[in-house]
């Protein structure tokens, strides 16, 4: 069976969503998300430390520590997602949680909870060479960040092991809600397609219906998380998340 990951991009671009799960009911706001249009979802794993995340989703992260949530919850609301729907779903976190929990104990679970990927922001591939091989022994894609200062010839190593996609980070910084796209962000986009056949999914700072459709004029794809999660924590209902979903697209893609 074709991963579910790399059979997305061949059907249409990408509208992924970014939770962190444990903060509220995380499989009823996915299902909002994915009600909205949003057609692959991103788990994140809370960690106490979430060095490239901006305070909107720090402050998830901790609402969901104190709710005592570890990496196996997060299986569990994959699995009950997976349960009905089948769009691609990635975990995606910092690799304190992953290896404390034991990477032979859980990756079986993960592939059997419907996971297709994974996204580990503080995990170089030097570093990282024998977890990302035993991921790829369960079918579960690495995806590695690509940054607007990564040069050309790192962007050929991490090419190397990527599957799946690369997740291009917009801004340089943390994550969190911003206004509008860097002036060369199609330059960047443009360089990193020369690098690989990769399809790219870019990240960080998406806030709206415009820069959504810039986006996807030359990437093939791109992800919100800080704009639903502090929606959120404002109080949104999960109807409400639905059609803030709904605004970043003028149809379904």
């Amino acid at each position: 069976m074709p991963n579910r990951i790399s059979a997305s991009f061949k059907d249409h671009k990408v509208f992924a969503g970014y939770i962190t799960v444990g903060d509220g009911d995380s499989v009823a706001i996915a299902k909002a998300l994915i009600q909205g249009g949003v057609n692959m979802l991103e788990l994140g794993v809370p960690f106490s430390d979430p060095v490239a995340d901006g305070p909107v989703i720090q402050r998830a992260a901790q609402r969901a520590l104190e709710n005592h949530t570890t990496l196996f919850d997060v299986l569990e609301v994959a699995k009950k997602i997976r349960a009905d729907s089948s769009i691609p779903l990635v975990l995606f976190g910092y690799f304190n949680p992953f290896l404390h929990a034991d990477p032979a104990a859980w990756l079986p679970q993960a592939k059997s909870s419907g996971i297709d990927g994974i996204l580990v922001v503080d995990l170089p591939y030097e570093e990282g060479k024998n977890f990302y091989r035993t991921c790829l022994a369960h079918d579960i894609l690495p995806i590695p960040v690509i940054t607007p200062v990564t040069s050309t010839s790192r962007l050929k190593i991490i090419t190397r092991y990527a599957k799946g996609f690369l997740y291009y980070a917009n801004h340089k910084g943390t994550t969190g809600v911003r206004s509008g796209l860097p002036a060369d962000f199609s330059e960047k986009i443009a360089a990193i397609q020369s690098a690989t056949h990769l399809p790219i999914l870019a990240g960080f700072g998406i806030s709206g219906h415009k820069d959504a459709q810039e986006i996807l004029k030359h990437a093939d794809g791109f992800v919100v998380g800080s704009f639903f999660m502090k929606a959120l924590e404002d109080g949104a209902s999960l109807k409400e998340l639905t059609q803030i979903a709904r605004g970043f697209l003028e149809e379904r893609i």
